[in-house]
């Protein structure tokens, strides 16, 4: 523990060193830059990018009912009904992934187009099943390897209403059913499986922020249908961790050994820079990485939460039992990282909390800037602004705290504003993207280069597409959608350069 606290502390302090590399170093980066095999990929979800949302005999998920009934919770009062059509257009798709140069696409399979009612009993979907045989065989013709996530946010309607979805530990067996299937129909050609995609992010948004679906505690004024944000976001994460951890279980005892694919866990975090060099600061910063990122990484790692949680939480942590502690500790071949932005982090005296919430357990306040200068720039998202160094920092904590696992970075991008005054010519022309990838790609290299096992990258995203609670007023792509105009796809520059960078 000793070690690891220098570490933290030397990470952090580090914060005072040059953020950027050398531009001749930028310029030079291209995919021989890192090692033989290292995959390049593109990311995305099923309810950003298919469409088709009530077609084919899909069921409902909870954002689609969460953008339905909800509209003024998002910026545009738009929804993922048609997205960027996807499930039309895949070949198109699969071909511009082809011609960029890139090795791999890591999608999601959306629960409800498989299982309508979320359950066995309710049937199973062979449109469903159809749709995306043909997603793996196009990209498998094309040269692409399938990264697949089994869940990523869009959870059965079904469910919900019928005994309120992760909230509850049934949850586990049928996630588990829906899991089976996708292995024994898609496993023959998918090496790569992620169970959950941002499981943080999804228990806090949904149970705590007020996200589909529309949980929260009445007195946070935000329109929640029912909910408390200091028990729930726990309870969901729980049952998440075991959802994971059975899944992981049936596929290492069912399929693995003839299959012969790799299974993890995606989570998301930030890095957190201390306020000040106190010391009070310091176990913020410590804390805040402990009540995103250890929240499900301790589990899967030494089959606990961490210490800090189980302090400051208490009872309304829920506990493991010894059984699930053995079966959850070890429960991943690799993980996958998202990384985006970093923050600063204060203490937050317990005497300033009016009312218990996951959003201020950590006992931190975490925020951009720091005497009036911002952590990096601002982009078109209020929550991200470029810290590129904070990806080799998180990554050399993860090495060492977690037991040096293999990672792979499964998210990583820059937004901006959807402005509807710029030229098709103009919007194309995103060279601050181009400037925020090949400098994370920089500390990215310096970080294998320091040892961490780090397998692969993919881009968020390929397409423009609905950002959840911003729907369409924010575009990620390097590839630019024409939501005025049938939804064409053009590149933009950042799709030319890695085009250029991906060159073998």
């Amino acid at each position: 523990m000793a070690a690891l606290f220098i570490l933290i502390l030397g990470l952090l302090a580090s914060h005072a060193m040059a953020t950027t590399t050398p531009n001749h170093k930028i310029r030079s980066l291209n995919r021989h830059s890192f090692p033989p095999g290292f995959i390049f990929g593109s990311a995305s979800a099923a309810y950003q990018y298919e469409g088709a949302a009530f077609e084919d005999d899909k069921g409902p998920s909870i954002w689609d009912s969460f953008t339905h009934n909800f509209p003024d919770k998002i910026s545009d009062h738009s929804s993922g009904d048609v997205a960027l059509d996807q499930y039309h257009r895949y070949k198109e798709d699969v071909k511009i992934m082809k011609d960029l140069g890139f090795d791999s696409y890591r999608f999601s399979i959306s629960w409800p187009r498989i299982l309508p009612k979320g359950k066995l009993s309710g049937g199973v979907n062979k449109q469903g099943i159809k749709y995306y045989n043909n997603l793996i065989n196009e990209l498998l013709a094309n040269g692409l390897k399938p990264f697949v996530t089994l869940f990523h946010w869009d959870t059965p309607q079904a469910l919900d209403d019928g005994y309120s979805s992760f909230l509850s530990p049934e949850i586990v067996e049928d996630f588990a059913d829906y899991a089976d299937i996708c292995f024994r129909e898609f496993g023959d050609r998918v090496k790569h499986w992620i169970t959950l995609n941002e499981p943080n992010i999804f228990s806090q948004g949904g149970y705590a922020k007020g996200n589909a679906p529309n949980r929260c505690s009445a007195w946070q004024e935000l329109n929640c249908t029912a909910g408390d944000s200091s028990t729930e976001p726990y309870l969901v994460g729980h049952n998440l961790i075991k959802s994971h951890a059975s899944a992981v279980r049936l596929y290492k005892t069912k399929y693995q050994g003839t299959q012969k694919g790799i299974i993890g866990i995606t989570v998301a975090s930030h890095w957190f820079e201390p306020y000040s060099a106190s010391i009070q600061d310091l176990d913020a910063a410590k804390r805040s990485l402990d009540f995103l990122y250890g929240w499900y990484m301790d589990p899967v790692v030494y089959g606990d939460y961490p210490r800090s949680m189980r302090s400051i939480v208490g009872r309304r942590l829920p506990k493991f039992t010894t059984e699930e502690s053995e079966s959850i500790k070890g429960s991943f071949d690799f993980i996958g990282l998202n990384y985006y932005t970093a923050f600063y982090s204060a203490q937050l005296p317990a005497s300033n909390i009016t009312h218990p919430s996951y959003l201020t357990d950590s006992l931190a306040t975490t925020r951009s800037d720091r005497n009036g200068v911002l952590i990096g720039p601002q982009t078109g998202s209020p929550w991200l602004h470029v810290y590129p160094k904070g990806i080799q920092k998180l990554l050399l904590y993860t090495k060492k705290k977690y037991k040096d696992p293999v990672i792979y970075i499964t998210e990583n991008g820059v937004s901006e504003v959807n402005n509807a005054n710029l030229t098709l010519k103009q919007a194309l022309h995103d060279t601050m993207r181009i400037d925020y990838y090949s400098r994370h790609l920089s500390f990215l290299k310096l970080a294998i280069e320091a040892g961490v096992k780090v397998r692969g990258y993919f881009a968020w995203s390929l397409l423009d597409n609905f950002e959840w609670k911003s729907g369409y007023t924010v575009r990620f792509g390097i590839v630019y959608i024409d939501y005025k105009d049938g939804l064409k796809r053009y590149p933009k520059l950042s799709a030319r350069w890695f085009q250029n960078f991906l060159k073998k």
